[in-house]
Parts: C-alpha cells; sequence; structure tokens
C-alpha cells in the first residue's frame, strides 16, 4: 500500500512537472524504478519483524517468561517482546542473523510490482481512478465491485507466482530452530525443494494464502465504502479527512480477522519439509490446511504471533511455570 501510495505521488508530478513545459516528464520505467527501490527498502525494514513474527507462530520461545503487572496491577507472566527477541537472534547469529530468508522476499517484492505495473498497461489507470471510493464518495456500490473485482485479480496473479519465494523464505527462517542449513540459498532452496517434494512443493500453503488475502481485500473495500457512503456525514467538517483513512483503519481491523490464514500458510510451508520446527513433536503432519487450521484452533494457536509486545504466557503454561 505505501508503495502504491508513492506512485501515485509520482503520477502527479508527472502530470504537474514544476519545471514548466521544458521540464523532463516522469516515464513510466522511472515509476516502476521507483517502485522497486521503495518496496525493495520496506521489505528490508521489516524484514527483522516478520522474522521474529514467524519464530513466533512456530511457537519458538527460547526465553524464559518475566513477570510483570497489568492494568490492574495483577500479577501476568510475559512473554519477551520484539525487542528481546531480535536481541536473541543478534546474540545467536549477530546482526546479519535478523535478515535469515531476506533474499527471497526482494524477489517475490519485485516480482509483485512487474506484475501490478504489467497490470496497469493492461488496463490504463485513467479508466480506473475515476471509479475509486476514495476519491468520489458518489461512487455506486457497482464500480467498486468493479475497482475490486479487477484489484483482486491482479494481485491473485502475483500471490500465485510470488508464493515460491514465500515458501523458501519462511522454511529459511525456521532453520533457526534447529540450526539447520538445508535452505542455505535462493538457487540452492529452489533445487532441493523441486529434487524433494516436486513441482507442488513451491505451492504449499497457497489455499489459505489466497483466501486471506480475497477476504481481507473484500471486506476492506465494501466496509469502506458503506462507511464513506452511509456513516459520514458530508456536513461534517473533517469529512474529507475522515474519508482519507477509513480503508487504512479498516484494512488493520480486518487484518486482525484474516490472521489465522497467514499462520495456517506459513506452518504449511515448513511442514514436514524435513525442518526440527516444522514437524513432530512440534506439529504433526498436517493433511491438508484444513488439518492445519483445526489443529491451531484446538490449542488456541490461530492468533499466535499476532502481537509483539505484552504477550503473555497461557494460562495453562503459566500455572505450570508459577507451581
Amino acid at each position: 500500500m505505501a508503495a502504491d501510495a508513492y506512485s501515485a505521488r509520482l503520477r502527479d508530478s508527472r502530470r504537474h512537472r514544476p519545471g514548466g513545459p521544458g521540464a523532463p516528464a516522469v516515464t513510466s520505467m522511472d515509476l516502476d524504478a521507483a517502485t522497486l527501490v521503495l518496496g525493495a527498502g520496506v521489505t528490508v525494514l521489516t524484514h527483522p519483524l516478520l522474522y521474529v513474527k514467524l519464530l513466533i507462530q512456530v511457537g519458538h520461545e527460547p526465553q524464559p517468561p518475566i513477570m510483570g503487572t497489568n492494568l490492574f496491577g495483577r500479577k501476568v507472566l510475559y512473554l519477551p517482546g520484539f525487542f528481546s527477541y531480535a536481541r536473541y537472534i543478534i546474540k545467536v547469529d549477530g546482526k546479519k542473523g535478523l535478515f535469515r530468508g531476506l533474499t527471497p522476499r526482494l524477489v517475490s517484492s519485485a516480482i509483485s510490482t512487474v506484475v501490478r505495473s504489467r497490470a496497469r498497461q493492461v488496463i490504463p489507470l485513467s479508466d480506473m481512478e475515476h471509479v475509486s471510493n476514495k476519491d468520489d464518495i458518489k461512487t455506486t456500490l457497482n464500480k467498486v465491485v468493479t475497482e475490486t473485482s479487477h484489484e483482486m485479480v491482479v494481485q491473485c496473479v502475483s500471490w500465485v507466482l510470488i508464493h515460491p519465494f514465500h515458501v523458501i523464505s519462511v522454511r529459511c527462517m525456521a532453520q533457526f530452530v534447529g540450526r539447520e542449513v538445508k535452505y542455505s540459498g535462493l538457487f540452492g532452496s529452489i533445487v532441493r525443494i523441486y529434487k524433494e517434494e516436486g513441482l507442488m512443493g513451491f505451492f504449499v500453503g497457497l489455499v489459505p494464502h489466497l483466501m486471506g488475502e480475497v477476504i481481507f481485500l473484500w471486506c476492506c473495500n465494501l466496509l469502506a465504502h458503506l462507511i464513506n457512503t452511509y456513516a459520514v456525514d458530508d456536513n461534517f467538517t473533517h469529512a474529507p479527512a475522515v474519508r482519507s483513512y477509513t480503508r487504512f483503519v479498516m484494512g488493520m481491523a480486518v487484518s486482525l480477522l484474516t490472521y489465522p490464514f497467514l499462520v495456517v500458510t506459513d506452518l504449511m510451508a515448513i511442514n514436514n519439509c524435513g525442518l526440527i520446527a516444522g514437524n513432530p513433536p512440534n506439529f504433526p503432519v498436517f493433511k491438508s490446511w484444513i488439518h492445519c487450521w483445526r489443529h491451531l484452533s484446538a490449542k488456541g494457536h490461530l492468533f499466535r504471533g499476532s502481537s509483539f509486545f505484552f504477550r503473555r504466557v497461557p494460562m495453562e503454561t503459566a500455572k505450570f511455570t508459577v507451581e
């Protein structure tokens, strides 16, 4: 979303060149290059967060919980937050260890940018900009559905193409648990997965990935449109500002709803692939992603890793630790 916003600003600068008629125009290639650079930068900056999140998702807790107090003054056991976990990774692997599995994510970012750019060329932006519920609050529901359908197709194609690199990245990061070196590089990982699992090995966990992203997209767009149309009064002074942030707020809310799909996707990517993190006794060999979902749901782990701070120890574990 940040990359798309940056592209929009670049398009505006192309239409209104500050240097006058003689100033050079911003070309489509310039936009793609800028988006690639921005996307790579965001990927690098956020990778440690996603790395820690993944290790929490697989249940790897190498540090003991600490005693703290909640808002009511009661003593509560908390698991280490992001910064404590990151310091532990640095202690074990050094600062470079925080970027384990980064290369496949950079490739994914680049592929996603290229796919979106090509889609914009097939369906010109001028045809789509005027049907955005963020720009025109009077947009009909049919136009919102049309825009969302277009976006869904583009993103589904992108997700299918980048999912193999997501699988590689997740497996590279999960090796931290068992200190394996099975997936040591991008090309080496591709060869290993193909030899051991065939072509389908690159697409394990794809179904929950697509389902989560599609549900997220439709819920965000439709809820934002309905709220902007029926809940925000045109007579309100700051109505335009409120409407501009509606989709962002809806995205944060809906991301909590679809988070279990992300957990299942990541666990399916490492399940039964020879890594300690994804094999018994940590996890059973799942027959399908539905089996994985049911297993996590029964243990109350569908939202594990959704928070980086104030992670309370589960009640059963807390009682055992105190005793």
